[in-house]
């Protein structure tokens, strides 16, 4: 990479952190473009050679903080082959991002329900990611253990909702004191997957047929404009 094209990869990067550190005390649909351009200590013009507008900045914004999160949490699931140790490990992997990424987590939790419709939609394009990746993973699993379990979809959507709703909480308290919400999302996530298992029992002995796997799709989707009420996050 060329010196100039460093020092326009820098200049973004510059301005990506600013609107980070400045989107957690003010939010981000609080922020104005001269804010941004004055932390990053550039010109406003210079801002429009980086992105086209704000909005344009807070979607790379998300794809930014959630491709990080996706890949830890890819990486620790790769690492634990064992059920339990991938949701323990996992877990940790989360935790750990909240210490050293707290203003990243904080631009999601709080922009999802935020007023620009394009950035709300990109949070929740990015949250169903999470979704996906952590379903095959599921699938995966109850394949190779021979343990099946009821949809793996909703399984996964309901195991990213109690990370993200129990990590909020955590947010209000500091990293030391953050161990018992990490024990308690364990216990949660162990507590679903085997839910999910015992339902996939009773369904096969009531029916005495192989359990379908159904999709998200089919417990009523959230449509693209709805409140996130019903969504992880």
């Amino acid at each position: 990479m060329g010196t100039r094209a460093e020092k326009k990869a820098k200049t973004r990067k510059n301005i990506i952190g600013a609107a980070l550190s400045l989107s957690t005390s003010n939010g981000f649909a609080c922020l104005s473009l001269r804010e941004v351009t004055r932390s990053a200590g550039i010109a406003p013009t210079s801002f429009y050679r980086h992105f086209k507008d704000m909005e344009d900045l807070g979607l790379a914004l998300v794809d930014e903080v959630s491709l990080t999160l996706r890949q830890l949490l890819r990486q620790a699931r790769r690492r634990a082959r064992v059920r339990r140790g991938v949701i323990r490990t996992s877990v940790e992997t989360f935790m750990e991002y909240l210490e050293h990424n707290e203003q990243h987590f904080r631009l999601l939790i709080g922009e999802r329900l935020g007023e620009q419709k394009g950035f709300r939609k990109e949070i929740k394009k990015e949250t169903r990611r999470f979704v996906e990746e952590l379903a095959e993973d599921i699938q995966k699993e109850s394949e190779a253990s021979r343990r099946e379990i009821i949809n793996p979809d909703l399984v996964a959507e309901t195991m990213i909702t109690v990370v993200f709703n129990i990590g909020m909480e955590a947010l209000e308290f500091p990293p030391k004191q953050r161990v018992e919400f990490a024990e308690r999302m364990v216990q949660q996530l162990e507590m679903i997957l085997l839910g999910a298992e015992a339902m996939s029992k009773g369904w096969k002995a009531s029916s005495g047929e192989r359990l379908p796997r159904a999709a998200v799709a089919d417990y009523g989707p959230v449509a693209e404009d709805a409140e996130y009420a019903a969504t992880p996050m």
